[in-house]
């Protein structure tokens, strides 16, 4: 039996709170991740280190009752150390696999671009196909299956940029910033009596997240709503600024991503204002600016805002008839 939308909306609420329990002033972070979470997408966290990233990826996991595993790039990682790895058992006489941390349900890739492109590349095949090739053998992949990968930014020494067909694979980018001065006071006074995330309990279970997931498939985009995601796309193969632009891929991301948000925030509709709202997180990785453009100091996301100021909103009203 379905779930109905007023304890699904409560199942949301509860997820958003437990996360809170643990990071301080990150409601915005807290809800896109369960943005590509519902929409079976993934996020790349590009952040210093040191405002929380691990803990956010555990506090979901914890509270959708999911196993987590970590995995710690460094530069002599190697693709069996992500994959698995098969082992000659001489007592059965035969190989055992063993499986490595991406068998899992929500996986913390952490310092991703510290590690080489090849490793990279292990991690990012299960991303984009949900199973992964291993000695010739294709093993699928747990569903849920969700990651958060981090990066450290790019000007750090030792760091591998993911190409841009990689960072294609990601849903969400964002970062998480550092907390502002009450909020890091509120952080010291619960690290000092105790760890937040070691007394969190699940709130929902992994059935319930699939169900869920399911649901957002079914939230309703208006036709008028699926050209002006389009219209987008094809602004930023036009601007002046931008040397490569967001592709078709981009245009279906940001509207699942959408459907999500919509689902997050109790509709069965989207609105041009979830749009609004998502496209520099799922663009702003998607479009390679020209040199000129960096030189003066132009961000993706500038030339996103003044698309989306100059791009006309559908009239219609994006209600299901």
């Amino acid at each position: 039996m379905s779930m109905n939308r007023e304890r699904m909306q409560t199942q949301v609420r509860k997820i958003i709170e437990n996360i809170e329990k643990v990071m301080i002033g990150k409601t915005d972070i807290a809800g896109l991740s369960l943005v590509a979470l519902l929409a079976e997408g993934h996020v790349l966290l590009e952040d210093v280190p040191g405002v929380g990233k691990t803990m956010m990826v555990r506090a979901l996991a914890k509270s959708v009752n999911a196993s987590f595993k970590r995995i710690q790039f460094t530069p002599d990682l190697l693709p069996s150390d992500v994959l698995g790895v098969s082992v000659y058992n001489q007592k059965e006489m035969e190989f055992i696999f063993r499986p490595g941390p991406i068998v899992g349900n929500i996986i913390l890739a952490d310092e991703i671009n510290r590690t080489s492109p090849k490793t990279q590349s292990a991690l990012l095949e299960g991303m984009e196909e949900k199973s992964v090739t291993i000695d010739g053998t294709t093993l699928q992949l747990k569903s849920p299956f969700f990651v958060m990968a981090t990066q450290n930014p790019i000007e750090y020494e030792g760091t591998y940029p993911l190409p841009e067909a990689q960072l294609d694979r990601f849903l969400l980018k964002m970062k998480m910033g550092y907390p502002d001065h009450s909020e890091e006071v509120e952080v010291l006074t619960r690290a000092q009596k105790n760890t937040p995330i070691e007394t969190l309990e699940p709130v929902i279970s992994l059935e319930d997240l699939l169900e869920m997931q399911q649901s957002v498939k079914e939230v309703y985009v208006e036709e008028g709503l699926k050209y002006y995601i389009v219209e987008l796309a094809r602004q930023t193969r036009k601007h002046a600024d931008v040397y490569l632009g967001a592709s078709p891929r981009a245009s279906i991301a940001l509207m699942k991503a959408a459907q999500a948000y919509a689902f997050i925030a109790g509709r069965d509709f989207v609105l041009p204002d979830d749009i609004q709202y998502l496209t520099p997180y799922v663009f702003s990785h998607r479009i390679i600016l020209k040199a000129e453009a960096k030189y003066q100091g132009t961000r993706s996301e500038d030339v996103l805002y003044r698309i989306l100021n100059s791009t006309d909103v559908p009239i219609k009203r994006a209600v299901r008839q």
